[in-house]
């Protein structure tokens, strides 16, 4: 918890204290860590994909399911879930059309602005939605003991993951 205390007032998370680290340890810290994040997608997208099979959902796929699931109640644009940085434009294009034509997202266009749509979940979006709620509460019982991830060591996490969130997008927006 001190790292998580220390990173609030703005000193660098598991240095306890320390600015500077090893550039060779650093490299490797930060290549191991690029490689896990997309490695967790992916496996994300194997126990969604894993659930939906056995509930015998068939019709729409893990990365359609999960975008069921962030769209949640909301009423978003398009371009409000690309925004979200989740999704790449023509990735969310194809899924939303895909899961308009299946009955799982309704699309309808803005009275004020008629190029403009907005899409909100149908009743059997939010089915898959409430499923896909149901397997992380499942998972939630068994995290801390079985996976030996416990509260801290999440926020903490969380933490150094918004950071370098932070670091990514400002890569991106300021062309560093």
């Amino acid at each position: 918890m001190a790292a998580v205390e220390r990173a609030m007032v703005g000193e660098t998370i598991g240095q306890g204290g320390k600015t500077h680290a090893d550039p060779e340890a650093l490299r490797g810290a930060y290549l191991q860590l690029l490689h896990l994040v997309e490695r967790l997608h992916r496996q994300l997208l194997d126990v969604i994909k894993d659930e939906l099979e056995r509930l015998g959902q068939t019709d729409i796929n893990s990365v359609q399911a999960l975008l069921l699931y962030n769209i949640g109640d909301a009423e978003l644009t398009p371009g409000e879930l690309r925004s979200r940085g989740h999704y790449l434009g023509s990735n969310v294009s194809y899924n939303l059309k895909q899961l308009v034509d299946k009955g799982y997202i309704r699309d309808q266009r803005s009275d004020v602005d008629r190029r403009s749509k907005r899409v909100s979940l149908t009743q059997a979006g939010l089915n898959v939605r409430e499923r896909l709620a149901e397997l992380f509460e499942r998972q939630l019982g068994s995290v801390e003991q079985v996976g030996g991830v416990d509260v801290a060591l999440m926020e903490q996490t969380n933490k150094s993951l918004q950071r370098l969130e932070r670091f990514w997008a400002d890569q991106v927006r300021y062309r560093l």
